[in-house]
């Protein structure tokens, strides 16, 4: 079956922040915070031992149109001060995405990489490409680059309530 691009459409942004990477180690994964800084997420809540490999958390999104979801995350990479990431399921044995937070410290300075990977479950990305095909390279490419923009806001939002 055709998804239109959609299983391994990605976006990635580089964002350079003026605070040390043991910070930004420490915000990146304040999950229970994330609610407070995205423009999307409302809430995340550990459900294990936080910030290890194969602990998960959930988490809620609300999105413009009312639209909300409510998914587990399994944290997948975890190697303090370098590297975060988490994928997300919803009712799927398969993920639907992968986030990634790649840290790389240059002084008191932290460059910042996040990336959004789409998996191969079910999401709002996959029904609205598979609703409209005619239109599919418009819907995948206009949620990328709105996750993109997302992505800068929520690190912007965090390093301004970090201080």
């Amino acid at each position: 079956m055709n998804d239109y691009g959609v299983t391994g459409a990605r976006v990635e942004v580089e964002v350079r922040v003026a605070l040390p990477v043991g910070e930004v180690w420490r915000m990146i994964t304040a999950v229970d915070r994330y609610g407070e800084w995205s423009p999307e997420c409302v809430y995340g809540r550990w459900l294990d031992e936080p910030v290890r490999v194969g602990s998960r958390f959930a988490a809620g999104n609300r999105f413009p149109d009312g639209f909300e979801t409510h998914v587990t995350c399994l944290i997948t990479a975890a190697e303090p001060e370098r590297r975060f990431g988490w994928s997300v399921y919803g009712d799927e044995v398969v993920p639907f995405a992968h986030w990634e937070y790649v840290l790389e410290p240059e002084g008191e300075q932290t460059v910042i990489r996040q990336a959004f990977t789409h998996g191969a479950g079910d999401s709002g990305m996959r029904r609205g490409v598979l609703d409209d095909p005619a239109h599919a390279a418009e819907h995948r490419n206009g949620r990328l680059t709105q996750l993109g923009r997302n992505m800068e806001l929520t690190i912007a939002a965090m390093v301004e309530a970090w201080h």
